[in-house]
């Protein structure tokens, strides 16, 4: 009698959660990516209810970044490892559920996490989620059996696997528009991906009337790029814009925005950042470009870039920022190109 009120209770519980699922997909005119956020929460739920799990996390890996980080969790907040690395490394690397029922002696389990909140791990089940083409881009991650008898690498990988199904469908929608957002040849975002972020982040920090907060603005491009097309080829063109794409990431603070704009041109947002610092980061840009070289082939090509700046103006469309910024571009090309404007 007792197995039937468990079963029941958990009966119970997953059609709440499915429920719970339900009426937030079905949300209109709402935000992509906050729906995904709960669906991803509720998902998490499930599948610790599924397998009678005291906690679980959903990860994702971030291919681009080269990093595995969990969207939901329950009992811990976001935690980031570098891909490769922990159980869900190992799972994804591996292509198949792993099971521990012994962590502590397990050379792939990370203890850190326990190490600093106290938390006793006792089992963990690991699950790959793939998308439709069976490329795995996640894993969904169960700890501790309720029951303390372990997990079980047949029985609670078939319960978890409809959760993790769901996950991955999410999951790859998700990834669809994440690539809708960025450029391929570079891997920065695009225009689309400039105009999301903005709404999202810029235009928020700018109506913070909290404090005095300032979002410079930069559009910059590579002097006389086509030359470099014409004299090399395409495709030394191309590695040149994914060399100046490196450069400006490997110059930017955290929370800094880059964009490839179009073409040769690029777009730098840099929140929190006043006039005379957003001048200083310009030119830091200008001279790592100017000073690198980039490697194709058997060529060694140099380029140099010229920018214009602006702060932005809340009163003015952020199309009228960014043409402002482009005049000034504009005046660098005329002035002799690889400088920097903003006047």
């Amino acid at each position: 009698m007792e197995n039937k009120h468990s079963s029941d209770a958990i009966l119970d519980n997953f059609f709440a959660i499915t429920q719970s699922l339900y009426k937030e997909m079905s949300k209109p005119d709402s935000d992509a990516s906050d729906d995904h956020a709960e669906i991803y929460r509720l998902l998490t739920d499930l599948g610790r209810t599924l397998v009678d799990a005291d906690r679980a996390s959903f990860w994702k890996w971030d291919k681009r970044n080269h990093t595995l980080w969990t969207t939901a969790a329950v009992g811990e907040g976001r935690i980031t490892i570098p891909e490769g690395t922990g159980l869900v490394g190992k799972a994804l690397t591996e292509k198949r559920a792993i099971v521990t029922n012994d962590p502590y002696n397990c050379p792939d389990f990370n203890s850190s996490v326990d190490k600093k909140t106290g938390y006793v791990t006792n089992s963990i089940l690991v699950m790959p989620i793939s998308n439709c083409k069976g490329e795995f881009i996640g894993a969904y991650q169960a700890i501790n059996k309720l029951s303390g008898e372990g997990f079980d690498i047949e029985e609670d990988v078939k319960r978890l696997s409809l959760a993790a199904f769901i996950c991955g469908i999410t999951l790859e929608s998700d990834s669809f528009l994440e690539d809708s957002l960025h450029d391929k040849l570079t891997e920065l975002k695009n225009r689309a991906g400039f105009y999301s972020d903005y709404t999202k982040v810029y235009e928020e920090i700018l109506k913070d009337t909290s404090a005095d907060r300032e979002v410079s603005l930069i559009i910059c491009d590579i002097d006389f790029f086509k030359k470099v097309n014409d004299t090399y080829g395409h495709n030394a063109g191309d590695a040149v814009l994914r060399h100046v794409a490196s450069m400006f990431r490997a110059n930017a603070r955290p929370g800094d925005g880059i964009y490839r704009w179009g073409g040769e041109e690029f777009l730098v947002v840099l929140p929190d950042t006043n006039k005379a610092q957003a001048i200083d980061i310009a030119e830091r840009l200008r001279t790592s470009v100017m000073e690198s070289v980039c490697h194709f082939e058997e060529l060694n090509i140099k380029v140099t870039m010229s920018f214009g700046l602006t702060v932005l103006n809340m009163d003015n469309p952020i199309e009228e920022n960014i043409k402002i910024a482009d005049e000034r571009l504009y005046k660098a090309k005329e002035g002799g190109r690889n400088r920097v404007i903003s006047e």
